[in-house]
């Protein structure tokens, strides 16, 4: 059973849809390996954690190469791949002519630009930062190497500190002198959030937890402080994508309420850009129409909502909107929170059944079908969990999808199936379409005033989950 909703096909198409530079027209990189003729060179950029092939040529005898277009590329961190997928990384933006040599034994050591300033003062970042970083990751062998109570170790954590000031001194330095540029976007992306001390007034009960509760809440709203969301190079490089990720994954918490709050904050935060709005828009569907996580598809309704059905998402064309409007239509009856819709039924019994009239502290809606290879898994389960907890609160409406009644007359009676038993083969109720039934088994919790609980449980997490609300409700 899958909790994937929908697939969002609109992944790249932002990357041709960016307004052209200035500057002179077109591309033209010149790429000239040494020590190596004829060789293949690739043309390769970022988006996000991924990478992606945009072109590909053979030097010619001198070991030279260049790429042209009549385009200019989108900006972003690129990189020239070589054999043995060794590579260097450079900047394109509004300077997108420009010259490249490297040896091919030693690429990152060799490697040097002509007519491209910015380039060049990329190179001098790249190579002093990793300086910066090994000088840090000495210090940090040798205090794990040093005894904690010792000498060395407190002298350590002091030159720690200086080092970890230095480093922050450089970006920072780096971005100020590149202001307006994309190194300096990128450079200024990786000063961290500065440590606050929360002011806790006096008095306050717990200060310990109120204060790591005030600390967290000032990194969350200070994460993208040093993000500039005007800079469309950040689509094509690690930056703004790795970020994105780190926040929605590690720092916010994880029910649809938090996740719609910070969505709506990143969303208005990038929309001084419609190339970056593009891409956290797209970039937020994405991930929340594929997520597995229980609830996430009121984010998805949200976004569709604010976004895309609010003609905020002009790279969408007209039938990937019709066709996420349906989509969203099916799943705004049975979110997280929501009142269940009513389900009012023929049944086993012989007579009209009806989900609101069943009094219990938990109901569980259970889609099924006698021939589902995955039914005949889960249905002895939830039998079982029946009548051992039916007297504790526990009721079953079970909906049969399939429309031979004879077999599903027949399964009943062979398995003793002794919980509610509804039958719908015209789909009267519009069951399919209240609980979005695609595919079977399928799942829903309901507490005792019909409010969905949860939803897509396997049968085998129904106990589990029951057990753990109560204890959350005090029961």
């Amino acid at each position: 059973m899958s909790t994937r909703y929908f697939a969002i096909i609109i992944i790249f198409g932002f990357l041709n849809g960016f307004s052209q530079l200035s500057g002179q027209p077109g591309h033209s990189l010149s790429v000239t390996v040494k020590q190596t003729p004829e060789v293949q060179v690739r043309l390769a950029y970022h988006v996000g954690n991924q990478q992606y092939v945009k072109d590909s040529i053979t030097t010619d005898k001198s070991g030279t190469s260049r790429f042209t277009g009549s385009e200019k590329l989108a900006p972003g961190v690129y990189m020239i791949v070589l054999p043995g997928n060794s590579f260097f990384e450079f900047l394109l933006g509004n300077d997108q002519h420009f010259d490249i040599t490297c040896d091919i034994n030693n690429p990152a050591g060799t490697l040097a630009f002509t007519g491209s300033e910015e380039n060049s003062r990329f190179l001098e970042y790249q190579r002093r930062w990793k300086e910066l970083q090994e000088e840090a990751m000495a210090l940090n062998e040798k205090l794990r190497a040093a005894s904690p109570s010792g000498a060395d170790a407190a002298s350590l954590k002091t030159q720690l500190a200086a080092q970890e000031k230095k480093m922050k001194q450089y970006l920072a330095e780096t971005a100020e002198s590149n202001k307006g540029t994309l190194l300096g976007a990128i450079a200024r992306s990786i000063i961290p959030v500065e440590p606050h001390e929360p002011a806790i007034p006096a008095g306050t009960a717990n200060r310990d937890s109120v204060g790591r509760l005030m600390s967290y809440l000032y990194y969350k709203d200070h994460f993208f402080d040093n993000i500039e969301f005007t800079e469309p190079g950040l689509i094509r490089s690690p930056v703004l994508g790795g970020r994105l990720e780190q926040f929605f994954r590690q720092v916010v918490i994880q029910m649809p309420d938090s996740i719609i709050k910070e969505a709506d904050r990143v969303l208005e935060m990038s929309s001084v850009n419609d190339d970056v709005y593009q891409y956290v828009a797209v970039w937020l569907m994405n991930r929340y129409a594929t997520s597995e996580i229980m609830g996430h598809d009121a984010v998805v309704v949200h976004l569709a909502d604010q976004v895309y059905l609010a003609g905020r998402a002009p790279w969408a064309d007209k039938e990937y909107i019709a066709d996420l409007e349906k989509r969203v239509d099916r799943l705004r009856p049975n979110l997280i929170g929501r009142k269940a819709p009513e389900l009012l039924m023929n049944s086993f019994a012989g007579y009209y059944v009806s989900l609101y009239d069943i009094r219990s502290d938990f109901t569980i809606i259970y889609f099924w079908e006698p021939d589902c290879g995955f039914c005949k898994e889960a249905t002895p389960m939830l039998k079982d969990y029946y009548e051992k907890h039916r007297a504790d609160g526990i009721e079953i409406f079970a909906v049969c999808t399939q429309q031979d009644q004879e077999k599903w007359e027949k399964y009943i009676v062979d398995n003793g199936l002794g919980w509610v038993n509804g039958w719908d083969p015209q789909r009267l109720s519009r069951f399919d379409y209240l609980y979005n039934v695609e595919s079977t088994p399928l799942i829903y919790i309901l507490d005792k005033d019909k409010k969905i609980i949860a939803k897509r449980l396997a049968a085998g997490d129904v106990a589990s989950f029951i057990d753990a609300y109560r204890k959350f409700q005090g029961h």
